[in-house]
Formats: structure tokens, sequence, C-alpha cells
């Protein structure tokens, strides 16, 4: 199982929000290059890229920060998620090295956009569902809309797209550990990997995770929890890698 380490940008900088609200916002560092060759160091065997102003803006905002971040580091596959809406947002991220980027909104507004692309760059697409009790939410959270996760993933997956990452949006920054439950139902219903993300606190989250990882949870993606230093990334790393 992977642990990803999250990188979420904000005006250049390294920053994490509770609940995906802008206006609450921690900064942990003016260097996210930096930040990521830390958590290479430590192991990591990708990186999870979030524009957070490009997921409100509608387009990307910290490209340049991401390009550098993909450059410095070619052997380990990141992934970004944040304002991509077209074709060339996502061209212009895989020709600076990017390996896999995350639609969100769009796929939900605009369903076919997904099927477009999964055939235009077949491997390198991924849908981010975040989710609150069920349901998915679009435009950074700001609304939720009518649509069931596991009917949406099921849809995704018939359109060739690589892997899905679902967020419990209650948990997500809130320090209050994964909801297991739900990834391992949604992976239970696809046949395409499952990356989950919110909520991952400490170990116990890794051990809980890793024991459903055989339902197709290939990942976890890890934020605040790294950055302030109830969960110990190198440590968790090595245990992520215990389950298949």
């Amino acid at each position: 199982m992977l642990l990803i380490p999250a990188i979420d940008l904000k005006e250049g900088k390294c920053v994490r929000l509770r609940q995906g609200r802008m206006e609450d916002d921690t900064v942990f560092s003016d260097d996210p290059v930096a930040v990521a060759a830390k958590w290479v160091e430590q192991g990591a065997r990708r990186i999870h890229l979030v524009d957070l102003d490009g997921a409100f803006a509608g387009k990307p905002r910290n490209a340049g920060v991401i390009h550098a971040i993909a450059s410095a580091f070619p052997d380990v596959p990141v992934q970004i998620g944040g304002g991509i809406r077209d074709e060339d947002t996502i061209q212009g991220y895989l020709n600076a090295g990017v390996k896999y980027v995350i639609i969100g909104t769009k796929a939900v507004t605009e369903p076919h956009f997904v099927s477009d692309i999964a055939v235009e760059f077949p491997g390198h697409i991924i849908i981010g569902l975040d989710a609150k009790e069920g349901k998915v939410a679009i435009d950074g959270w700001s609304k939720l809309s009518k649509h069931n996760v596991i009917d949406l993933a099921q849809k995704y997956e018939s359109d060739g797209v690589e892997a899905i990452i679902y967020t419990d949006i209650a948990r997500d920054g809130m320090m209050q550990g994964v909801n297991v439950d739900a990834t391992a139902q949604l992976a239970r219903a696809i046949n395409i990997p499952v990356i989950a993300s919110g909520g991952i606190t400490n170990m116990d989250d890794i051990h809980a995770l890793g024991n459903v990882s055989g339902d197709g949870i290939m990942g976890a993606i890890t934020g605040r929890a790294i950055y302030e230093g109830t969960l110990d990334f190198a440590q968790a790393e090595k245990i992520a890698q215990t389950y298949s």
C-alpha cells in the first residue's frame, strides 16, 4: 500500500486547510520543493499535490511550483489536482513531468469530459471524489451535489480512468481518523484502485486501511498528520509497504 504525502499549495506556499476552508489555513513552509525533498528522502513513492488557488479559480495558479517539484524528482510519480478543467492544462502538466492529473469538480458537472480525456490521456487520469454522507461535493467543497459516490465511481471506471481518490470531507484536516468503512465499501464496488484521503491521524489509521487494502485500496494520502507530527511518515511508509 502506498502512503502518499500531500503538499497543498496556496500562493506558492505549502499549507493545510481544515475541511477545505481557504480562510482556515496553516502555512507549513514557504518552500514546497524542499518539503517534497523531505518526503522523498523519507521514502515517499508518490507525491500528491493540490493547487488550492486553482481549485477555486478554475485554472492553474501554482503551476510554476508544480513543474519545479515534478522536475526535481523525476523518479517519483507526481499527481496533481486543483483547477484542471481542460485538455491543454492536462497536456501542460504531463509535459512538465507530472504522472497523474486529478479531475474533481468538472468530472461531476461535465461527465463527458472524463470520457474524452480518458481516451486522450490513457493511464494518466485519476478522479477525485470528495464526499459527505455518501454525496459528492464540488467547487472546492462549497456545494453538495445529488450524486452518489459509488454510482459515479462505477461510471468513471467504465470510462477507463486509472483510479479514484476518495475523500471524506467531514474528516479532512480534522485529525479524527480515516473513514475506513466508506472507503472499503467504495473499493469493493469497483475494480479500479481506490486511494483513501481525509482524516488520517496516526499509525492506527494506517493499520486499519492496510487491513482492508485487499479490497482494492492501493494507497492513502496523508497531510496534516505528518506536518503536525502525529504520524511519523518514514515509519508509517514502512508499515504501509507491508500491506499488499
